[in-house]
């Protein structure tokens, strides 16, 4: 038995595309709009660089999760996931489909306090401050690349960010223990599966294991890539651009023999915002319209087991 199939490929395979552009000066949010179109009508990845986050804070966080995750099982069952889906989930309770094994990975879920109740483990407190800080700073990030999206799209700027002052956004520390060949190449430390929300940003911290499925009908492998931030669209922005952008099918599998971490941040705007598809002229919409909130929540009930008890 070993390890599911990917194709290695060349890093340069998904695009890198520097957002400096996106945070001042003049001329360059055409540019950067246009290389974003591009991935995102096709493979639906791309990685962003010159982002803005530090990398201080970033290895802060990166520091604080892997402390946490290290600790007893006993202390992060302390913080077990609420039913407003913040906190932690051990390995077992998480599944992308029907048939598939369970998720070979534990994940620390947190957002903002004033949509839900954060769940912080008193046994580290460390880890508010700064997963706090991180939260914000992506969340800074993905507003701009939204309205980049906006812009190219042709549509006003402001489109997909009028609803964000209380945004539903989660993010999610993960933590992939190392990945027997032997489990098979069923075992995933997540299954193939698309992400429901808006946007999604990923920071591979110390080892790669993201797999994308390409424009080949393959799986290859999202390398790891120092300072970048792995981008891919969901399901709700596949939706709301009536699926001129490609959500694509992405799984992890761990073949490192180490520990893995990785850093998600699921971009939304607030819980009653109206997707309702953009269309192009003479095009009819695939979707009708539903509420951020609503549809995020029903892909929850179908993919976590403590929602289902």
């Amino acid at each position: 038995m070993t390890y599911a199939t990917v194709n290695p490929i060349e890093a340069s395979a998904i695009p890198v595309i520097d957002v400096a552009p996106l945070f001042g000066g003049e001329g360059g949010l055409a540019r950067v709009a246009q290389q974003m179109l591009a991935a995102s009508e096709s493979i639906g990845f791309f990685y962003v660089r010159n982002h803005g986050v530090p990398r201080s804070l970033i290895d802060a966080v990166v520091a604080e999760a892997f402390a946490f995750f290290r600790s007893a099982p006993e202390e992060k069952l302390e913080v077990r996931v609420s039913p407003e889906h913040r906190g932690f989930i051990p390995v077992g309770e998480a599944k992308m489909y029907r048939g598939a094994k369970v998720d070979l990975k534990e994940s620390f879920i947190w957002g903002l306090e004033r949509v839900a109740a954060n769940r912080w483990p008193a046994f580290r407190p460390g880890v508010r401050p700064v997963f706090e800080q991180y939260f914000d700073a992506c969340h800074g990030v993905a507003w701009r690349l939204m309205r980049a999206f906006a812009a190219a799209l042709g549509i006003p700027e402001d489109h997909f960010v009028r609803s964000i002052a209380n945004p539903i956004s989660r993010g999610s520390a993960v933590y992939y223990p190392p990945q027997a060949p032997e489990l098979g190449a069923d075992q995933f430390g997540v299954a193939p599966h698309t992400d429901y929300g808006c946007l999604t940003l990923v920071y591979q911290a110390n080892v790669g294991g993201l797999e994308v499925h390409g424009r080949n009908r393959e799986w290859i492998l999202a390398h790891r890539i120092e300072d970048s931030f792995v981008v891919n669209v969901g399901d709700l922005l596949a939706r709301w651009t009536n699926d001129r952008f490609r959500s694509t099918p992405h799984r992890v599998v761990n073949r490192s023999g180490e520990e893995r971490l990785s850093l998600a941040v699921f971009v939304d705007p607030d819980d009653d915002t109206r997707i309702e598809p953009v269309c192009r002229t003479g095009e009819a919409p695939r979707y009708p319209p539903v509420t951020c909130g609503e549809y995020i929540r029903g892909r929850f009930d179908k993919s976590f087991a403590y929602r289902q008890k």
